[in-house]
């Protein structure tokens, strides 16, 4: 478990899946189908628990200036700036499963901020890292 300080807030636009983990993949793949052509913008999965406990899970985009007319409708959340625990997982689609013990983990750390979400931040085709905001 190492620290990654996000030095400013990153707005995103997300697609809610319909359930989690079941509905994971299908947001993901309408979120980039709305996007289109990969333009080196960032992507994530956002996920916490509703007051009943249930997992929310929003597969998000980092929003640009240039965003079509389509994608600007989507809804916002905003990635807070500050310090994070994470692992990345190299090759993360071999064990898929990996990314939810990584994320148990680094849920255990008393520092973190009771108010915040795991953050996925995909890296790359293969790697992403799970982080987890430690209070201020």
């Amino acid at each position: 478990m190492e620290t990654y300080s996000l030095e400013a807030d990153i707005v995103v636009r997300y697609v809610t899946a319909h359930s989690f983990p079941d509905g994971v993949l299908a947001a993901h793949q309408l979120l980039h189908k709305l996007i289109g052509k990969p333009d080196g913008r960032k992507y994530f999965g956002i996920s916490f628990p509703n007051h009943e406990g249930i997992i929310i899970y929003k597969a998000a985009a980092e929003a640009l200036k240039k965003d079509s007319e389509q994608l600007q409708t989507l809804e916002t959340y905003v990635i807070r700036k500050g310090d994070y625990i994470y692992a990345d997982i190299h090759h993360y689609m071999k064990d898929v499963s990996g990314i939810g013990k990584t994320f148990q983990n680094l849920l255990a750390n008393p520092r973190i901020d009771p108010n915040g979400a795991c953050i996925e931040w995909y890296l790359n085709d293969t790697d992403v890292r799970c982080m987890v905001r430690l209070a201020d």
